[in-house]
This record gives structure tokens, C-alpha cells and sequence, in this order.
């Protein structure tokens, strides 16, 4: 090769070698992994073993589905499209068989643990740990006479809870959605840092959280059989309204009391709210509009309205909700804050039931905050939104010290 010709080559390739790459390694990968990897436009790069495999897909839940190619080491590879910000659940579909990423740490979302991968927020660190003061999440079991079961809780108390004896705290409780549980809004939600980033700031009141387990079945209570049952269906819609109504009997009659008399709460109504994602937004609106004595908070994360949503219905004032809405002022004076929030790129038959729940509150004169995440669908992202916009409302009518 002539000098020259060799010169160019190795300019090239040093070009290329120097070249920087933007990705990196997932925050949520376990411990040594390079795969999956985002870079700054949100595009994803899974990678994966398996040399004996004739076809490979990469399968996100509420995002692309893309056949990876396969390369002479036995790994198969993949880059995304750029996704949205936010916690993406995906599998592999390796041969037919739906399995895992070894390289994800797993979560528990959709009835089962699977993988996950984070893409960053550009500017945001509200959900992100910082240097701040932070709270604890502890666990606790209590003994439901509901349920004839000992049941898990997750309680997030605040910075200096432990310091300051003398202090008492207002509670939010927390519902995780379906196919989720009582850890849903820490590992993938990071409620703890959105709860200690705002109170740090000075842009909430300073509070204690509890999410517990949403699933509860009556002592003594057989298993629906549900086999064959498409969702909406009488059957699969009794079941549902017999969990919630089981879960709203726990936690009204055995939940409240148990964190009332184990943590340094104010036990009154004006310091307490719920608030919840999809299933545990519907679980919120029954407990609550059922309970005004108990709560004068409400919030619903792509779930308030619950059967009415899953039902197509319109709001009617004066039968649904034991005619709670019917008095838009007496309404006001129980509740401090009724807060609706939906994904914008949600599923229609979602987002458009919480759109005309919304509509109907207007109509009937109920005073509301209504949130729409941009660029957002039934996910994470979304809910950590809606936590934050939330918590900093709330609290502001109770007396709280």
C-alpha cells in the first residue's frame, strides 16, 4: 500500500476508534452489565445469548416489537427507535418462549417479575436520588381480621422522623396498579425520592406514606374461577368489585387503626388522603367517596372513576358514588382536593373515560384538578408525574404542626 493510501487508513480508523459513544449502561441494569444501554436520544440497545436460537425478538409491553439480528458470536442485538423518558417493562421472545433479560434487575409488573429498563429524563431529577435528606421505607405485617391473613405494608417515613419524637404527620396511602404490589412505588416509582426531593425543597408538607398489598379476599373466601373470561366481562367484573370491597373493608377497619396506633400520625380525616395508579386509582375513588369521614384528600392516576371507565358511563351525580357529587358544595367542604391525572398517548378507552369523567365533574359544578402527562402512556413515567403534582398540593386545609 502507498504511504498515502496508509496514512488515510489509519486516520480513519483512529477517527473511528476516538469516535465517543453516547450510550451507557441502564440504571437498571444488575450489577456489571453493559446491556441494555440508552443514549441520550432514548434508543435502546438490548443484547443477548443464545446461539442456538432461529429467531429472537425483542418484545417492549407498551412500545416497539422488533425482530434482533443475529452475529457471529451468538449474540443477538437490537437498537430501538428513541422511547419516551420513563421505566419500560419488555421481555425476549426467544423461539417462541417469553423470557426474561438476566441482565435487567427484575421487577414485579404484569402478574409476574420481568425486566425493565430506564430511560433518562433530560433535566429531571425530581425522581432521582439526591443529596438531600432522606427518609426510610420500612416493612410491616399486620394481622387482618378481613382477610384471616397476615398482610405486607411498605411505610416511607420522612427525614428526622426518628429524631424529632414529638412530631406527628400527616399520611398519604399509596395503591400500586394491577399485575403490581405494595413495593411498585418504590423500586419503579421511587416515591421515596419524589417524597424527600419536595420536602427538601420546601415544596411539601412533610408526610408519612403507606402502600400496602391491593389484592384481599374475604376469610374464608374461595378463588373465583375465571378461566376462559375475557376482561370486562359480569364475572370478571363481580370479581373485581368483591377484591375492592374486601380491600376497602382492610383498609378501613384494620389498616388505618394499625398505622394510626404503631406511627405518630394526626388520626383525622383533614391529614389523610389516598391516591393510587390504574387499579389502585379505582380502589381510591370507592374507598374514599365511601369513606368522606375517614379521607378529604382523593387522587386518581390514570384510574379515577373506576367502573364508570371500565363501564363507558358518564358521571350521573345523583346516583353514582353515594350522591357524594350531588351537593357540589357540601362536596368542598369534606373534600380538600380531588385530583384526576391521565397519560396523553394512553389508551383511548382509558384516557377518554377519565376525559369525560373529568367533563362531568365540570358540568356538575365539583371542584377538581385535572393533569395530563405529555407524551406519556399507562406507565411510570406518568404516575411519578402525577405523585409529584399531587403531594405538593396536599395537606394545606389540615392543621397540620
Amino acid at each position: 500500500m502507498k504511504p498515502i493510501g496508509l496514512a488515510i487508513l489509519l486516520f480513519a480508523t483512529s477517527c473511528y476508534a476516538q469516535e465517543p459513544s453516547d450510550f451507557h449502561p441502564a440504571a437498571t441494569n444488575v450489577w456489571g452489565a453493559e446491556y441494555p444501554r440508552v443514549d441520550g436520544t432514548g434508543r435502546v440497545q438490548v443484547r443477548v445469548k443464545a446461539p442456538d436460537a432461529t429467531k429472537v425478538r425483542l418484545n417492549f409491553w407498551s412500545g416497539p416489537k422488533l425482530d434482533m439480528e443475529k452475529q457471529a458470536d451468538g449474540f443477538w442485538t437490537i437498537t430501538t427507535p428513541p422511547l419516551v423518558p420513563g421505566l419500560h417493562y419488555y421481555t425476549l421472545i426467544i423461539d417462541g418462549a417469553e423470557v426474561s433479560d438476566t441482565n435487567s434487575v427484575a421487577f414485579f409488573g404484569g402478574g409476574k417479575y420481568t425486566s425493565m429498563v430506564e430511560v433518562p429524563e433530560a433535566g429531571s431529577t425530581y425522581y432521582s436520588i439526591q443529596d438531600v435528606a432522606h427518609g426510610q421505607v420500612r416493612e410491616i405485617w399486620y394481622n387482618s381480621k378481613v382477610t384471616g391473613t397476615w398482610r405486607h405494608a411498605l411505610v416511607y417515613l420522612p427525614p428526622n422522623y426518628d429524631t424529632q419524637a414529638n412530631v406527628r404527620y400527616p399520611v398519604l396511602y399509596l395503591q400500586h396498579g394491577g399485575g403490581e404490589d405494595e413495593t411498585g412505588w418504590i423500586r419503579q416509582g421511587h416515591a421515596n425520592f419524589i417524597l424527600d426531593n419536595l420536602i427538601a425543597a420546601g415544596n411539601c408538607k412533610t408526610m408519612i406514606l403507606v402502600m400496602a398489598y391491593g389484592y384481599a379476599r374475604r376469610a374464608g373466601q374461595a378463588p373465583p374461577d375465571l378461566t376462559g373470561k375475557p376482561f370486562g366481562s359480569p364475572e370478571v367484573m363481580k370479581a373485581m368489585q368483591d377484591m375492592t370491597a374486601a380491600f376497602e373493608d382492610d383498609v378501613t377497619q384494620v389498616l388505618i387503626p394499625y398505622i394510626d396506633s404503631t406511627f405518630r400520625t394526626f388520626p383525622d380525616r383533614d391529614h389523610r388522603a389516598m391516591a393510587g395508579l390504574s387499579m389502585g386509582g379505582m380502589q381510591t375513588f370507592q374507598i374514599t367517596l365511601n369513606h368522606l369521614d375517614l379521607f378529604s384528600y382523593i387522587g386518581g392516576f390514570s384510574g379515577a372513576g373506576g367502573m364508570l371507565v371500565l363501564r363507558n358511563r358518564k358521571l350521573d351525580p345523583k346516583t353514582d358514588y353515594n350522591v357524594v357529587f350531588a351537593d357540589p358544595a357540601g362536596f368542598a367542604k369534606k373534600v380538600h382536593l380531588l385530583w384526576l391525572g391521565v397519560g396523553m398517548q394512553e389508551p383511548e378507552r382509558m384516557r377518554s373515560g377519565i376525559l369525560r369523567l373529568h367533563e362531568s365533574l365540570q358540568e356538575a359544578k365539583i371542584q377538581h384538578v385535572f393533569y395530563e402527562s405529555p407524551g406519556t402512556d399507562h406507565e411510570w413515567q406518568t404516575w411519578r408525574r402525577d405523585l409529584k403534582d399531587f403531594a405538593a398540593r396536599l395537606f394545606d386545609n389540615g392543621k397540620t404542626k
